[in-house]
């Protein structure tokens, strides 16, 4: 269980990073470009939720 909450952790930081990176980006192509990102990581991080549930 301990991984699961590292993994949590490093996730919320990567998300913390990359809402950050979006406040300060200076234009629209570069927020698109996070944005991206940011789907990305949502879809790692259902896909680990769904994993989990299976393992039940």
């Amino acid at each position: 269980m301990a991984s699961s909450t590292d993994s949590s952790a490093a996730v919320d930081d990567e998300v913390r990073q990359l809402y950050e990176r979006y406040q300060a980006a200076e234009s629209d192509a570069e927020r698109h470009a996070i944005a991206l990102e940011m789907g990305k990581l949502d879809g790692r991080r259902h896909a680990e939720i769904y994993a989990a549930l299976e393992d039940e």
